[in-house]
């Protein structure tokens, strides 16, 4: 047993390392997808007041629309290039996905259920401060982790959350912004610029890659 799964082991790296330019070029529209849906959802968020309770509830829908999007994204992307969707690689880069990706959803859905216990006065602060910032540190561990098994970018791009959630967090809710505006903001911001910049640098570096 342990041999069959060392030699597993083996070829999903030789695997990974031989594909990493197929899975760069899917990255791209994966991260255009994340970034128009998340920056879409902040500023409908924003617009229509969506707070409190309902703020969580939203962006629970909305990360499991990003996810469900980038996985099709991926399976098309499989289907063009005649391999299986669930292949190895895509297995393990799923199962370092998952550890952080499921930590956000439970802290989501404790400060959801859980949230009408706390003072009054706190439960806002919490899921308007707090929470969309332990999404965004979270999910940086979780593309963090992937990146040990995809292009080195991710690596850095998982940093840019981990460093920026904890700098904003130790910042908190400047006095000339309002919760809402500062909770959409940093939804915004993360999951939807940050991954539309991403997506753009690679859409236009792959060219220049490939003629290399």
């Amino acid at each position: 047993m342990e041999p069959n799964w060392a030699a597993e082991h083996l070829q999903v790296i030789r695997t990974l390392m031989e594909r990493s330019a197929v899975y760069r070029r899917a990255l791209a529209p994966i991260m255009t997808f994340n970034g128009l849906l998340g920056t879409t959802a902040a500023v409908v968020g924003w617009a229509r007041q969506i707070e409190g309770r309902n703020f969580i509830t939203y962006w629970v829908v909305v990360g499991f629309i990003a996810v469900a999007g980038s996985f099709g994204l991926v399976r098309r992307q499989a289907i063009k290039e005649s391999e299986p969707f669930w292949s190895p690689p895509t297995r393990r880069i799923t199962q370092a996905l998952l550890p952080a990706l499921i930590a956000g959803l439970i802290i989501g859905l404790l400060v959801l259920f859980k949230g009408s216990s706390a003072p009054a006065d706190l439960h806002p602060v919490i899921s308007m401060l707090w929470l969309p910032l332990s999404w965004v540190i979270l999910y940086g561990c979780a593309v963090h982790a992937a990146g040990f098994f995809m292009p080195r970018g991710m690596k850095v791009f998982g940093w840019v959350f981990i460093l920026g959630g904890c700098g904003l967090l130790a910042l908190g809710i400047p006095d000339s912004v309002t919760r809402l505006a500062y909770a959409h903001g940093i939804m915004g911001g993360f999951f939807g610029l940050l991954h539309l910049a991403y997506g753009v640098y690679l859409y236009f570096t792959e060219p220049r890659r490939n003629e290399t």
